[in-house]
């Protein structure tokens, strides 16, 4: 079998996910690529992330799964940001009408995130029936919204998928400068709050790598979920005095200059 064009499997409804060490490798077409077909159940998405999985199609196309190797990952203790962005947060921080808050409006964030729009090479992914999948998800008690809010409106935030301490990001959106990188900011407060070691980023983002994200093997990957889900799950929930826990010069990087 030509390996840059492996055979793909297409899965039943409900039917369990090939081995992630099948998914297509570095010298195939779409590296990453597991499978097609199956079902956005919420006992499916439990089972694709719990093997370090996840969905992700465009319009016309069936349920694809993806497992990349290398993996994206954004450690909490590695999280860097430019002193302006910290400036924007402690600003964020102090005024009046300005809070995080988190899950009051999951289904406003993820739909927010569906309607930003992506560079070619991602597309519309969010589609309706992902946004649904996900709001299942989430009622579930698997899926978690990080908001921010200034004046009584929502003008950024991001969602993401937990099992146990086992975080998946999935997708940011902004209406406002840095609202959605004060969300993330506040995600990473809360994680490393509670023991949270690793954010799962799925792939490579140059905005992601400029935040201290990094490439790491999936197998390394695979037995941090393996552990991370087995551990107690947290209160998500986000105090003020979560911040102190980025306010320090670790998190710090200078501004480049323009």
């Amino acid at each position: 079998m030509d390996s840059s064009n492996p055979h793909l499997p297409y899965l039943a409804p409900g039917q369990a996910f090939p081995d992630v060490n099948h998914a297509w490798g570095l010298d195939s077409a779409v590296p990453g690529l597991l499978a097609a077909g199956g079902d956005l159940n919420v006992e499916s998405l439990v089972s694709a992330y719990r093997s370090g999985i996840f969905p992700w199609f465009g319009e016309g196309q069936p349920i694809l799964w993806w497992s990349p190797n290398p993996r994206m990952v954004l450690g909490v203790e590695n999280f860097r940001m430019h002193r302006s962005l910290l400036k924007t947060i402690k600003k964020f921080s102090n005024a009046d009408n300005h809070e995080i808050r988190v899950d009051t409006a999951f289904v406003q964030v993820i739909k927010a995130c569906a309607a930003t729009p992506r560079g070619a090479a991602v597309g519309t992914w969010i589609l309706p029936e992902m946004v649904d999948a996900y709001v299942r998800l989430h009622l579930a008690g698997h899926a978690h919204s990080v908001e921010t809010w200034i004046n009584g409106r929502l003008v950024g935030g991001l969602y993401c998928v937990v099992i146990g301490k086992a975080v998946f990001g999935e997708s940011m959106f902004s209406l406002a400068t840095d609202a959605s990188k004060i969300a993330l900011s506040a995600l990473v407060c809360i994680c490393r709050r509670d023991g949270i070691a690793m954010i799962d980023c799925q792939q490579n983002t140059a905005h992601l790598a400029s935040l201290g994200a990094f490439e790491i093997d999936r197998g390394r990957f695979l037995r941090h979920v393996k552990l991370s889900q087995t551990l107690a799950p947290v209160s998500w929930q986000f105090d003020p005095l979560y911040w102190t826990e980025i306010f320090s010069s670790d998190s710090v990087q200078h501004d480049r200059p323009d």
